[in-house]
């Protein structure tokens, strides 16, 4: 692994000072879906500094006046609330547009000439292709705005394997220290996701009955209702398993599985994650028939309109063998988890959109209550992760009533975020993450090493795949999945939370 140093270590004690927040790609779409409606969030709250400054650069010919008249129209359309004229204003009255060839390094210049890197950090949000991070830091360190304080932020995806993964990050290593580089994975900033940390180390009863003594299996399911729409020619080079398990799923594996961190400050957090990579049991053409299903929905029903299949997209590709729907059994070879196995699910067309975790606690071992379940159903701990923000616990309680002996009924104890914080509101993931980069925190961003150990895990599958010349297997869309992701559970005489 190449690591080039920049001259001098980076000072952290930054967190109080002012920003330049440039977004490379400010005209694109996660930039207007997300970022700048997050932006308009954090100057609602008065989270902003005031003296930070928000700088777009594209490749577009653009007036200044145009620019923020692009920016406000956007806003109109994704802030999902009315906007406030004066938050508005106060937010336009920060923005500054730049024109940039991201691949010229004098072109840079112009960004030197309106950001102040001595008196601001500068913070540079790559919302750009992959293949374009290397250039902007060559840029940025050409134009003298690379400082000890600089930071970049990373969007995924990273590569699209070990290789290119290391290819990159490599090049963004000989401008930046890693201490400056914020990869995103906007699923740490979840409420819910957050609330793992809360749920596993702050509330005894889950602290002591983490592990494979109380545990049977544990489900992850981040399924979307949605097919691949537009991004039809990303994502068959990508496919769901590059697109969706090697970031998002891998993050909530690592989140529900790692050990306790020191702390929530400074590395703690991702090398308790970063444990967990390094502990998943390889999957290779040996025993991936009985470890992964992969699949690919073919036409179907979504709310009761018809859905074209995958390869029936338009634009699409008719031979195309990229999976849409992924499922794996997951080993974690450590003394927390022997013997406990993670079952990976994502999808798209699928039923509905659900992203939830689902912790199965062991049955009991002797049952008194016969003359009611036969078998006691074991507990869950359901963690609704979207759309319904959540906790609920699965359990059995007595039905009220004189009849002789006691009957019991499955009932959910039920924490749904709506309802028990009514009053506050539910801050969006990109908001969280943009606030955090801004004040120096890198516990909710991704370490190279995760990256880069994550990729080790999914090429092993990929590589299978490509030795075993498995075909992905047919769903029709509006369902759960193949036949086979079924069976997969089935084996080990489990089934899906469906």
């Amino acid at each position: 692994m190449i690591s080039v140093k920049t001259p001098c270590a980076p000072d952290l004690n930054t967190d109080k000072k002012p920003c330049d927040f440039v977004i490379f790609g400010v005209l694109g779409d996660l930039s207007q879906r997300n970022l700048l409606p997050s932006l308009y969030q954090l100057e609602k709250a008065g989270l902003l500094h005031p003296e930070t400054k928000i700088i777009g650069a594209a490749r577009h010919e653009l007036s200044q006046e145009a620019f923020l008249e692009e920016a406000l129209g956007k806003l109109k359309v994704f802030v999902r609330e009315e906007l406030s004229s004066e938050i508005t204003e106060r937010l336009l009255a920060r923005m500054r547009y730049v024109l940039i060839n991201l691949d010229v390094p004098e072109e840079y210049r112009r960004l030197a000439a309106m950001a102040d890197p001595q008196e601001r950090v500068l913070v540079s949000y790559f919302s750009v292709s992959p293949t374009l991070f290397g250039p902007i830091c060559k840029g940025l360190q050409h134009a003298g705005l690379v400082t000890p304080n600089t930071r970049v932020v990373l969007e995924k995806p990273i590569g699209r394997n070990l290789a290119s993964s290391i290819e990159i990050n490599d090049l963004v290593a000989s401008v930046f220290y890693e201490r400056q580089v914020y990869r995103i994975d906007h699923y740490l900033g979840k409420e819910t996701v957050m609330n793992l940390l809360a749920l596993r180390f702050a509330n005894s009863i889950f602290t002591t009955n983490w592990d494979h003594n109380t545990i049977d299996h544990v489900q992850i399911t981040v399924a979307e209702e949605v097919g691949v729409g537009s991004r039809w020619g990303y994502f068959d080079q990508a496919g769901q398993l590059r697109d969706m398990v090697q970031n998002h799923l891998m993050q909530i594996l690592t989140l529900v599985a790692m050990e306790p961190p020191v702390n929530l400050h400074d590395d703690s957090l991702r090398n308790e994650k970063l444990k967990v990579l390094k502990a998943l049991r390889p999957i290779t053409a040996k025993n991936i028939e009985k470890r992964v299903v992969r699949g690919q929905y073919g036409p179907g029903f979504i709310k009761g309109s018809a859905v074209p299949g995958y390869l029936e997209a338009k634009g699409g590709n008719p031979g195309s063998t990229t999976e849409t729907f992924v499922a794996i059994r997951v080993d974690i070879d450590n003394w927390r988890w022997a013997g406990v196995p993670f079952y990976l699910r994502t999808g798209k067309a699928m039923a509905c959109k659900r992203s939830e975790v689902v912790i199965n606690y062991k049955p009991l071992p002797h049952n008194i209550f016969s003359g009611s379940y036969r078998s006691l159903p074991a507990n869950k701990l359901i963690i609704r992760l979207q759309p319904d923000e959540g906790v609920e616990i699965e359990m059995l309680n007595k039905v009220p009533g004189l009849s002789d002996g006691i009957s019991l009924q499955r009932t959910m104890l039920d924490l749904s975020f709506s309802e028990a914080f009514s009053k506050e509101r539910i801050a969006g993931a990109y908001e969280r993450l943009i606030l955090e980069v801004m004040q120096g925190n890198q516990a909710l961003f991704i370490h190279r090493d995760e990256v880069e150990s994550s990729w080790l895990w999914i090429d092993s599958i990929q590589d299978a795949w490509a030795k075993t010349n498995e075909l992905p297997k047919p769903y029709p869309a509006g369902s759960w999945g193949p036949v086979a992701s079924v069976a997969l559970l089935a084996r080990d005489e489990r089934e899906w939370e469906e």
